[in-house]
């Protein structure tokens, strides 16, 4: 029997003769075989890409990949958006707005829209339910926020630092209310199972968080179900929805999911490595909050795990001190004991793992971008 050949989607500009597949490698069942060369160039084009200046993208999208596929989805969600968070009370509507001019990478509505289209989804839903998605997040940030005590985020005083922790949890409340309300107009009844089922789970990672804050003996397996939970969750609810409202079989709707939970898991490894490492400028909040609120994340957990006997020391008293003065001292251990680059290696992997979930998606450009996701979530700076 002669074998189809299968398409092997590479980055764009991409030599074929340095690929590490052959356009003949597909299997029979027209699954698309990962380029782990490919995969590594994403990553090399990424690395040290620098937040984009606001006059180079509209307000709505804020990763430059993402520009030239989805700029007119992205307005059309924060148009649903900006509907959404109308009221009559006003404090609702002025923390909404405060909310919405503030930005940031938009990342998981995009993933709902890549995926459904990629799916072959040509409705609107797909326009509302990406604004559920950002209002779940946004209420999550307005929650975390208050806990951490956190001052800014995306480059701006967090609403809490503006309005207060009252108003924030308050509005935090109405975000995820006025989600329901929305997503009940697909009259899907998988469309709300997803949502409640996701919402849930990120609930416990969150309690789950706070009961591991300041605990030094957090290991590395206890931190990753926290946020496979807490973070990674909603990166699988998105992209699940998209292959839901695309109509896709049980076996794609699966690949997809697994997609954004390593997808996910990845994005927040490097958050972990941003925070020690990241600059304020680009990345839009401060340094170290991560200590300062007492969090063990994974490059603290190995620190503690490589560290000699009077690092692991200093370590355990300054998660307990949560004393940014100690700041320097800590990453010079994080540095000195590879600690850094081991959580990098591990969202590398997650990154690999999500791109291979692809294999299984036909060809097309909103398939690339998500490859192209998938690169930027661990190579990006910000």
């Amino acid at each position: 029997m002669v074998r189809k050949k299968t398409a092997i989607l590479r980055p764009y500009g991409h030599d074929v003769k340095g690929c590490a597949a052959s356009e003949d490698a597909g299997p029979a069942s027209g699954k698309m075989p990962l380029c782990s060369h490919c995969h590594t160039t994403r990553l090399r084009r990424f690395r040290g890409e620098s937040r984009p200046k606001s006059k180079d993208l509209p307000a709505s999208v804020t990763i430059l990949l993402l520009q030239p596929i989805l700029s007119d989805d992205m307005e059309a969600v924060d148009r649903v958006l900006r509907e959404a968070l109308h009221s009559d009370v006003p404090l609702i509507r002025q923390v909404g707005e405060y909310i919405i001019a503030g930005g940031g990478k938009r990342l998981r509505p995009a993933l709902l829209l890549l995926t459904a289209q990629a799916c072959g989804y040509r409705g609107t839903h797909h326009h509302t339910l990406a604004a559920v998605v950002e209002m779940i997040h946004t209420a999550t940030l307005l929650h975390d926020d208050v806990v951490d005590e956190s001052s800014l985020r995306r480059g701006h005083a967090t609403a809490n630092a503006m309005f207060g922790n009252a108003a924030s949890v308050l509005v935090g409340d109405f975000l995820y209310s006025r989600a329901f309300q929305l997503m009940v107009t697909t009259g899907s009844v998988t469309v709300l199972k997803i949502f409640s089922d996701a919402t849930n789970v990120i609930a416990e990672g969150e309690v789950l968080q706070l009961l591991n804050s300041g605990d030094p003996d957090l290991d590395e397996d206890r931190y990753l179900a926290v946020i496979r939970r807490k973070t990674a969750k909603l990166f699988e609810a998105a992209a699940q929805l998209g292959a839901v409202l695309g109509h896709a079989g049980p076996e794609l709707e699966d690949a997809l999911a697994r997609y954004g939970m390593h997808l996910g898991t990845a994005f927040q490894l490097i958050d972990d490595v941003l925070d020690y490492t990241g600059d304020h400028a680009a990345m839009g909040k401060n340094p170290g909050d991560d200590l300062a609120a007492g969090k063990p994340t994974l490059p603290f957990i190995r620190a503690l795990e490589k560290g000699t006997p009077d690092e692991v020391a200093f370590l355990r008293g300054a998660l307990e001190d949560r004393n940014l003065d100690e700041f320097a001292a800590v990453l010079s251990i994080l540095q000195r004991t590879g600690a850094l680059d081991h959580a990098r290696t591990c969202a590398e992997s997650e990154s690999t793992l999500a791109a291979e979930c692809l294999t299984i998606l036909a060809p097309t450009s909103y398939r690339e971008v998500l490859l192209e996701l998938a690169a930027f979530a661990v190579a990006r700076s910000f």
